[in-house]
């Protein structure tokens, strides 16, 4: 997420070097399967189909009827029926003809009752009681009249928040006050607001009259923030290398950071993961006192000696602030860890699990799952009798997929349990990274002490599953993982069970390669874009990877292909513009993803290659499956090198799968953020990091913006006739 992504911590030079086969293996064809009954309705209950007694992606049943209209939703989607917008570089939601878009909850509104309106001033400071900035991903849990959890209704819900991070100027009155221009100490009260306008919003949203709106009185609103308690649960918890002052036996932490997507699990919580946690902490000249594998740990996960990141925000300088503040400074000055914050970054980077049925539980970090810039994490339709499947991507250039199996196996018995259940699937198990071979297959590789000492790792530095853990990257690095073009979102297809992940792009000018021998088959293209400011070379404009499992879905091996490659839509066909993009369905950047109950893909972009053209934008496809196009072979080209061929599979062309923009964002928007209610009439996204004036105060998103300052914000897009969207 975001446009600073930027991070390339991988030395690496991993490549796919599997046996090359001269075609792919025969497919085998879709079996409806069986499954027990309880099973089938919690993966209905999720939106979700479910799989056969051997695991071949079948279709459930997908029926989910809303209950405010009655219709279920059209579950046999063969064509969208929008036309396709154009481009646009205004400051405002642009949309087909019939559809509205209404703002449902911005940057400062407030989540109780008795709490101010917002100003939009920047004299606002109870940002623990309102929303948080920088909208991201979502998940939404359908309330009975209870208030117990009823995946069928469709007005009145949790919604679950993520607030990646913040645009800080507008966040204060007169923009955001630096340490050195304030006696070396920023003010605490700007710290205070930043800190809490990160994190989570759970908040519970009600339709009356056909119009959307937060209900403040609701008993389960409440903001996880960068100040929250939480709990380390796992493998890594206790780790000698999570101790540190504010935690001295490295089992609580405070706070989450950079909260990108989200993920929804089958006993009914939700996840948030920590991407680009990193770049908050500022590290002095410490090199020295501390042994040679801290430093390689800090600089593998970005973490540069004697400079902060991107995203160091000062919140260490408070003065009189506290360990709260003072933890962001990471620099090894006492005698021993519990001296100082040393392992502060230790306590981040992973799926952290919230209960929003039970808001006064603490939030628990889940480090089985694994330690890097977590994007996403899906989760798997879950199958009686078989383990928690959860795939998640490293958002950075050069980074892996990973894939979590659980050792316990799916009771549906469990689903409501809450955290508890989570305790049970997901504090144990088995992490793999993928690797994507040449003949259009792939592996999962065990990212276990015995097979990344059999790699090559060191014993002492990879001698349990909490030192593995908690060096995800390098475990992968050891056992030979595939460097992807920077994994962003994940979803699954409800119908067949394959698995999507959007790579949003990769640029030479961000990784400093060397040559176009960095290409391979699952990332095959190295060229020069013409609309990316800097003329970027590498894979600038991302693709979306997909991949089936083969037999288990807690297999070991799959079969993958390139389901759609972003471009410019004037690229050549043959090494490009491989999807054949046309001027209503070019894209770039790929970012958020969804593919809903009824099967259509949505596409969100996170891009800078198109800005000259239009704003970010959001797609529309109705996917076939893996193996529904062809083997192609794409030559790259670099000045001063040999032009290099491989060989690469690509899916139905952007015109087969119909493939069309559905909505264009407002000035210097990122579109993040995607669900649908379960009868189909409610799409809710979020416009991130606006730019401009947007949104109007009037709050109808496609009105030219004229607020005072930007804001971030959820919006929710509905059919003027009332009917389903997209079709």
């Amino acid at each position: 997420m975001g446009h600073h992504d930027v991070e390339d911590s991988n030395p690496t030079n991993n490549e796919t070097l599997g046996e090359v086969t001269e075609s792919r293996f025969s497919r085998r064809a879709l079996l409806r399967g069986s499954a027990s009954v309880a099973a089938v309705g919690t993966l209905a209950s999720l939106g979700l189909a479910g799989c056969s007694d051997d695991d071949d992606p079948v279709a459930g049943n997908p029926d989910q009827p809303g209950k405010n209209p009655t219709e279920p939703p059209n579950n046999t989607v063969s064509s969208l029926t929008f036309e396709p917008v154009g481009y646009s570089k205004a400051d405002r939601v642009v949309l087909p003809a019939g559809y509205s878009a209404a703002v449902l909850y911005a940057t400062g509104d407030a989540i109780y009752p008795g709490v101010s309106d917002y100003r939009n001033d920047g004299t606002n400071t109870d940002f623990d009681k309102r929303a948080g900035d920088q909208h991201d991903g979502m998940n939404i849990f359908g309330l009975s009249d209870s208030g117990t959890y009823d995946p069928e209704r469709s007005d009145r819900m949790i919604l679950w928040m993520n607030h990646e991070q913040i645009v800080a100027d507008p966040l204060h009155e007169n923009g955001a006050t630096a340490a050195a221009d304030n006696g070396g100490a920023r003010p605490k009260v700007q710290v205070d607001r930043e800190m809490n306008a990160h994190g989570v919003s759970v908040i519970e949203i009600q339709r009356r009259n056909g119009d959307w709106s937060v209900n403040k009185n609701s008993i389960f609103n409440r903001r996880l923030t960068a100040f929250t308690e939480m709990e380390l649960q796992g493998p890594v918890a206790g780790h000698e290398l999570t101790k540190t002052k504010a935690s001295p036996d490295g089992t609580r932490r405070f706070g989450t950071l950079n909260n990108c997507a989200t993920g929804k699990t089958p006993w009914g919580t939700a996840v948030t993961c920590e991407e680009n946690w990193y770049a908050y902490f500022v590290r002095g000249d410490d090199q020295s006192a501390r042994s040679a594998s801290e430093n390689d740990l800090l600089s593998r996960y970005g973490i540069r000696n004697d400079s902060g990141g991107w995203s160091y925000r000062e919140w260490d300088t408070v003065e009189g602030g506290g360990d709260l503040y003072k933890r962001f400074d990471i620099t090894a000055s006492g005698a021993t860890q519990l001296d100082d914050f040393r392992n502060e970054p230790n306590l981040f980077g992973y799926v952290v699990e919230a209960d929003p049925f039970r808001p006064g539980q603490a939030p628990r970090a889940r480090t089985a799952l694994g330690r890097f810039s977590h994007e996403t994490a899906s989760f798997a339709p879950a199958q009686a009798g078989k383990p928690i499947v959860v795939y998640s991507g490293d958002d950075a250039r050069g980074e892996y997929i990973y894939k979590f199996v659980s050792d316990e196996n799916w009771d549906p018995a469990d689903e409501g349990q809450g955290l508890a259940a989570g305790d049970k699937y997901l504090n144990k198990g088995t992490l793999y990274a993928a690797r994507f071979k040449e003949d259009g297959t792939g592996e999962w590789l065990p990212l276990t002490p015995q097979n990344v000492q059999a790699n090559g790792g060191d014993a002492q530095l990879f001698g349990t599953t909490a030192d593995v853990l908690l060096r995800t990257r390098l475990a992968a690095d050891a056992v030979g993982a595939t460097r992807m073009d920077r994994p962003e979102w994940g979803t699954i297809h409800p119908k067949t069970g394959e698995v999507y992940f959007t790579l949003t792009n990769n640029e030479i000018n961000d990784q400093g390669l060397e040559n176009v021998t960095q290409v391979d088959p699952a990332n095959p293209r190295f060229y020069r874009d013409p609309g990316s400011p800097d003329k970027d070379e590498g894979n600038p404009n991302g693709h979306i990877i997909r991949w089936k499992e083969q037999g288990s879905r807690a297999g070991t091996t799959f079969e993958w292909d390139i389901f759609l490659f972003g471009s410019d839509e004037s690229q050549d066909t043959d090494n490009i513009n491989l999807s054949e993009l046309s001027v209503d369905s070019e894209f770039s950047a790929p970012d958020g993803m969804l593919i809903d109950p009824r099967g259509i893909a949505w596409i969100q972009t996170d891009d800078s290659a198109l800005s000259e053209k239009t704003n970010d934008q959001m797609l529309a496809a109705i996917p076939g499956q893996v193996g529904d196009g062809a083997k192609r072979e794409v030559t790259s080209t670099q000045d001063g090198f040999q032009p290099q061929t491989v060989t690469t599979y690509v899916g139905k062309s952007a015109d087969e799968v119909q493939l069309k923009r559905f909505l264009v964002g407002p000035e210097g928007c990122e579109i993040t953020g995607v669900v649908l209610t379960p009868d189909a009439r409610s799409l809710f996204i979020n416009i991130q990091h606006p730019s401009g004036k947007w949104p109007s105060p009037s709050g109808d998103a496609t009105a030219i913006g004229n607020a005072n300052r930007p804001r971030s914000a959820t919006i929710v897009i509905t059919r003027d006739d009332g009917g389903e969207i997209a079709v």
